[in-house]
């Protein structure tokens, strides 16, 4: 590497916000000004709509709202009676909340390692987990659909028939990603999705939704999020106070309407990064050997949540990227087995080995409908003096 000036220099940031609120600024506006006209700000007919709208996009029948994606998490297990006693197989490499969640309802985390081309849950490795489990009843597998596409759904289904599993979607990255021609959110018992501000589909704020095809699982999971109560200050279990904002679901559904055509400009914009590095000469087949590029499964519509390469020198890489005011991103530095905090799970270091390579190696580059192709050859460009 030596440091040459960088062609066609300019910041490019990892996501900006003003550039999609800029393109649908009057529509949000004129839904808020609607909330507020209303005096109606939680559960109120903005976020029945939203439902509704949610749940034909899902193919599902039911979309329950809440507070955020952690909660969507949360209300989908607890609402299928997952709860102390119970253990669910899910992944080391996520965010925090697929395990925090498990935990939440007194269930055990139980975790399987990843596949090392789409960094989704193995079924191979989770059947193993099933298959050495005695005295321990598994009730649940919860596969995140990790940066915008879906784990092996045939595979995972399998599973469910084969050991009598209920199949618990975490889709907080994957709205609008399908699986053999069916919707994130429609494939298991039920579904998590997040509308965290960075996500594909967006709140200005943090809100969630649970979908399920389950009128017993949409009740319990309504009946949670709003303290356990069917009749005001009756309260039949203990829930929590989980309700979604009815400006958030106003906005949400504005933005609903725009989802496909952002979500394949996300596709489009992945696919020119995969020209673009090919055209530098910098992908390979290892990490040792160059950039890695994301792997789409033919069976899976990829939404490109986020565009996430493998790069050798990884952390060396970012560093200078920041340097050059190029925005990236880890998702995820370090695996939730070897976190801190669930040290009571009691795995080690080595455990998974895919997911700690994965790691080490991961890095999210700039991926967002508004992005430029000008800004994509600088990113790429920049990569590129990085390995000369």
């Amino acid at each position: 590497m030596t440091d040459v000036p960088i062609r066609n220099p300019q910041p490019v940031q990892m996501l900006d916000f003003s550039r999609q609120y800029a393109s649908v600024r009057e529509e949000l506006l004129d839904a808020i000004e609607a909330v507020c006209d209303s005096q109606r700000f939680i559960l109120g007919p903005q976020v029945a709509s939203f439902e509704q709208a949610a749940a034909a996009v899902c193919s599902v029948s039911h979309a329950i709202g809440c507070a955020s994606g952690t909660d969507a998490l949360w209300l989908a297990l607890a609402a299928a009676n997952i709860g102390p006693g119970d253990a669910v197989v899910t992944t080391p490499f996520s965010f925090f909340a697929s395990v925090s969640a498990i935990l939440r309802c007194g269930a055990q985390p139980l975790l399987a390692d990843i596949d090392s081309l789409t960094f989704n849950l193995s079924a191979t490795a989770t059947e193993e987990v099933l298959r050495s489990q005695s005295g321990m009843k598994v009730k649940a597998i919860l596969p995140v659909h990790l940066y915008g596409q879906c784990a092996d759904w045939d595979a995972f289904t399998a599973l469910k028939q084969s050991y009598d599993l209920l199949l618990v979607e975490d889709a907080a990255q994957a709205f609008g990603a399908t699986w053999s021609g069916v919707p994130a959110g429609a494939l298991g018992d039920a579904a998590a999705f997040s509308f965290y501000p960075t996500k594909n589909l967006s709140a200005m704020g943090d809100a969630g939704l649970v979908t399920t095809t389950s009128a017993a699982i949409d009740d319990h999971a309504r009946v949670l999020r709003a303290h356990g109560m069917r009749r005001r200050y009756y309260h039949d279990e203990v829930g929590w106070n989980s309700r979604l904002d009815s400006l958030q679901a106003a906005i949400l559904e504005v933005k609903l309407r725009y989802l496909p055509q952002w979500n394949q400009r996300r596709r489009d914009l992945a696919a020119v990064y995969d020209q673009l590095f090919r055209d530098a000469s910098l992908i390979a087949s290892t990490v040792k050997e160059g950039i890695v590029l994301p792997f789409i499964d033919p069976r899976a519509v990829h939404i490109f949540h986020q565009y996430v390469i493998r790069a050798p020198r990884r952390d060396e890489l970012r560093q200078y990227l920041t340097d050059r005011q190029i925005g990236s991103e880890i998702y995820y530095p370090l695996p939730l087995h070897q976190q801190t905090s669930l040290a009571s799970l009691g795995y080690r270091r080595g455990d998974f080995p895919i997911s700690e390579a994965a790691a080490a190696e991961v890095l999210a580059l700039p991926m967002y409908p508004e992005l430029r192709e000008d800004e994509q050859q600088t990113v790429v460009d920049t990569i590129a003096s990085f390995y000369e």
